[in-house]
């Protein structure tokens, strides 16, 4: 074989090489182009559904909250406020709320039909308005010579209580969590001095729940006001007296331009609960983590409104005895005997309501006993003793 032809073989070759190599490159680059331009068009119609669909491509669940309070109206009114706020937060949006003041969506009063029936998905409230619904619900905020912000908690969380609220809120299509407390209230304000029950005979007071009825047995004539009603009520003399909440709110609302009495210890509230009240067709809806969500920032909203409360009543307090001429006045033992009295009467027929009643009322008395004796010889003991040696 000549060098020649060995010299054009090689050549052939390494043409066919060439040839070889370009069509798998072209064949690559061609199938790369294919993948890259179905993989964008993947990309552009997953897009498209997502614009189109993002409430159910991620399951969004939308949540109305309405409020028996004013907005922004301080610890009541911004608590709430702050629990549904908190909710939308601690979903990172999964759970999309829009909160409605008292008066923004429906009244105060109509907030429980509102969500009962689906229109809205939760409430924020004294469950105690709906007594008139079922004489239970009052057990869940507040009774009269019933239990402090701790025992409360204890009752509801470890006595017992949250068992028995479920089972009344299911007759009304609910699931109600705690979601606030304002502590021990005052007494009210009064436009006269109250030495005796015979002074409460025929006094106009805006009072709900239980309290209302004790008043009723002594004589008075209990009025049922949201928040937002009671200054021009007092101030016009539709009402003699009023109890709203304690020193905090009522500077706030201006109570001490219309009565000058204001008398302590409130025998009607000594740790009001406040609710978050469920659509039970919502909750029921709502995933393990979604429920946990809404407990959760109910949960703290219950620890935060007491922490603010506690820290602002005591110079609230002050300033209306010194800055605004208020008188503060302690009821006597014989006007609290009275109270206790006309209580144990409400309560009689309370128990007479319903077996549920019955059974809530049972639950609430012996959780009660146990933990007024703890009670009497750990915090009521320890406050005496300090406030004593320290003068406070």
């Amino acid at each position: 074989m000549k060098k020649k032809d060995i010299k054009i073989r090689e050549e052939d070759v390494s043409r066919r090489n060439f040839l070889v190599k370009g069509a798998i490159t072209a064949g690559v680059v061609g199938a790369s182009a294919v993948a890259l331009t179905a993989c964008d068009e993947k990309q552009e119609t997953k897009k498209d559904e997502q614009l189109a669909t993002p409430a159910i491509a991620k399951n969004i669940k939308k949540m109305v909250v309405v409020s028996t309070w004013p907005r922004d109206f301080p610890g009541l009114g911004t608590g709430a406020q702050r629990c549904a706020q908190r909710i939308a937060d601690m979903s990172d949006g999964q759970i999309q709320v829009e909160y409605f003041a008292a008066k923004e969506r429906v009244g105060a009063f109509d907030s429980f039909d509102e969500v009962s029936s689906g229109n809205a998905q939760a409430y924020h409230a004294a469950d105690y308005y709906w007594k008139g619904k079922h004489l239970g619900w009052g057990y869940f905020t507040s009774v009269p010579f019933g239990l402090t912000y701790t025992e409360m908690n204890a009752w509801i969380r470890f006595g017992g209580g949250q068992e028995l609220w479920d089972e009344l809120a299911a007759e009304f299509g609910l699931k109600c969590v705690m979601a606030g407390n304002t502590g021990c209230q005052m007494g009210g304000w009064f436009n006269k001095e109250i030495n005796s029950a015979d002074d409460l005979k025929g006094l106009k007071m805006r009072i709900p729940g239980l309290g209302g009825d004790v008043m009723a047995k002594l004589g008075a004539s209990p009025v049922s006001l949201p928040g937002g009603q009671i200054y021009e009520n007092l101030v016009s003399g539709a009402i003699d007296a009023t109890e709203w909440v304690g020193p905090w709110n009522d500077s706030f609302m201006k109570f001490y331009e219309a009565a000058k009495y204001y008398y302590y210890p409130g025998m009607h509230e000594p740790g009001s609960m406040l609710a978050l009240g469920v659509n039970k067709k919502f909750w029921d809806s709502l995933s393990k983590s979604e429920k946990a969500i809404v407990e959760g920032a109910a949960s703290m909203e219950n620890d935060m409104m007491m922490a603010e409360y506690n820290m602002n009543s005591g110079s609230a307090l002050t300033k209306l005895v010194t800055e605004q001429g208020v008188k503060l006045r302690k009821f006597s033992d014989d006007v609290y005997d009275s109270f206790a009295e006309a209580a144990e009467e409400v309560f009689a027929g309370v128990r007479e309501h319903s077996a549920l009643a019955k059974k809530i009322d049972a639950s609430f008395v012996a959780a009660r006993k146990d933990l007024g004796g703890w009670s009497k010889i750990s915090d009521q003991a320890f406050l005496s003793q300090r406030n004593r040696a320290l003068g406070l």
